[in-house]
């Protein structure tokens, strides 16, 4: 890949999401965005990944070999979703930034007290995600997420192309008019690799302390940060 010299704006955002829009085919529509997303912005796009599985890296790397992932390692991370992230970044060729917070799960529990995820979890995301992220992405023109418009009623109005305001972006989501059964016959045509917490109920895979598995018909997000008032870390919005 090489520099794109093509300018981010608003304009570009809306013009790319009006074109890839009609596609109906959603691994057509995917594999397009992201091909675009390489093209015109070369080493200057990123995608995110939490983990729970390899589907948008395992897309990216098709059209973009070498692609950026950039993986937010809080610290709070399960030993599964870490094993993923060796087993995909061994297995795709994709270019893996591993982003840690500026001060460890130690350092932070001496400033703002032991499980700050309970007490304020908004900070905690803050802290361990959100300001990472911003920081990670500052090096970069355009960036991609897994985001679904099925996932949570937060994320219905997900565009494939959007620009993001907040970081003076572009965001694409390759995904975002996939449902579970597309995401499920993807991996297993592929064989993608998934992480194993899937297997025993966990739908939507963050912290270890903030995610539990959810029950049959609950709603995938419904096991991140149950019983508190918070439905979303604070990166997509």
């Amino acid at each position: 890949m090489t520099i794109a010299l093509t300018t981010a704006t608003p304009e570009l955002a809306a013009e790319a999401d009006a074109r890839f829009e009609g596609i109906a085919d959603p691994v057509e529509q995917a594999l397009a965005v992201l091909t675009w997303a390489g093209e015109t912005f070369g080493d200057s796009f990123a995608i995110t990944s939490s983990m729970a599985d390899g589907l948008l890296a395992h897309l990216a790397s098709r059209a973009v070999p070498g692609v950026n992932v950039v993986f937010l390692d809080t610290g709070y991370h399960f030993a599964e979703t870490v094993g993923t992230r060796d087993w995909i970044t061994s297995v795709l060729p994709i270019t893996l930034h591993n982003v840690q917070p500026p001060r460890t799960v130690a350092e932070q529990d001496l400033e703002h007290g032991p499980r700050l995820y309970e007490r304020d979890p908004d900070l905690c995301c803050s802290l361990r995600k959100v300001q990472p992220l911003a920081q990670a992405l500052a090096g970069f023109t355009a960036w991609g997420s897994g985001v679904r418009r099925d996932e949570a009623v937060t994320r219905a109005g997900t565009r494939v192309v959007d620009w993001d305001a907040k970081r003076g972006m572009v965001k694409v989501n390759p995904l975002a008019a996939w449902t579970q059964d597309d995401v499920d016959a993807y991996i297993a045509e592929h064989q993608v690799p998934v992480n194993p917490l899937q297997e025993i109920g966990y739908a939507s895979i963050g912290c270890e302390p903030c995610t539990r598995p959810v029950a049959p018909g609950e709603d995938p997000r419904a096991g991140r940060w149950a019983g508190k008032n918070k439905v979303e870390c604070g990166l997509h919005l």
